[in-house]
């Protein structure tokens, strides 16, 4: 029952804006998705697309810059996305500012930890996005490591020969072999004005099935 409560409220909050995001993407399985960043995809070759990738690191790390970043050049090129956002920190100006459509976007505002569960499994199950964002970030983390492993599997087949890619992110390496890639991500560094301007950050392959290389580190810089 509950989840066809949330089912109706995700559709209305959709209304208009997104024409039936709950039908299929084109059938056509793509090989990856683009970061919007450039050093990135060249090293992984993109975000796998109908598989799990985990972005994970300390606070102040870049996560949110990748998030982000994701999320515009999905948007860019006319995919409809969702966020479910795990301690409803989302910031949409600061999206609206890197280049992010929010009216291709589905924010998901949760406040228990349990609301991210079933929230990303129904916009799963249902189909019609590019990239869904699983924001774990802000949550507690024995909430985090409290999520069992069988979902990561569950969300891996619902999303297996399809055209959309799952983002986890998260404080720590929690999604384990159920992910198609995984990375570990620190800042190095940051530049400022009276705003910021670019972040630098390291970034290590922890696992990767189709990239180029797995367990290697580079560095690189998004601007803002």
């Amino acid at each position: 029952m509950q989840s066809v409560v949330l089912r109706a409220r995700l559709e209305s909050a959709l209304g208009e804006r997104i024409p039936s995001p709950f039908t299929d993407l084109d059938q056509r399985v793509l090989e990856s998705a683009p970061t919007g960043i450039a050093p990135l995809d060249a090293r992984t070759g993109g975000l796998p697309r109908g598989a799990i990738t985990e972005i994970f690191g300390p606070r102040s790390s870049g996560r949110t810059s990748a998030m982000v970043s994701i999320l515009a050049e999905a948007t860019a090129h006319d995919e409809v996305c969702a966020l479910v956002d795990g301690n409803d920190a989302f910031d949409p100006g600061s999206g609206l500012a890197a280049g992010l459509d929010l009216d291709r976007l589905l924010w998901v505002r949760c406040h228990k930890h349990d609301q991210v569960l079933k929230s990303t499994d129904l916009l799963l199950q249902g189909g019609g996005f590019g990239r869904v964002v699983m924001d774990l970030t802000d949550l507690p983390l024995p909430h985090v490591r409290s999520i069992p492993p069988a979902a990561w599997f569950r969300f891996q087949r619902a999303i297996e020969k399809t055209p959309t890619a799952l983002i986890v992110m998260s404080p720590e390496n929690i999604v384990k072999s159920a992910a198609a890639l995984a990375l570990r991500m620190e800042q190095r560094g940051s530049e400022w004005s009276t705003l910021l301007d670019a972040v630098d950050l390291n970034v290590e392959i922890v696992r990767a099935r189709r990239a180029r290389r797995a367990n290697s580190k580079f560095e690189f810089r998004i601007s803002k």
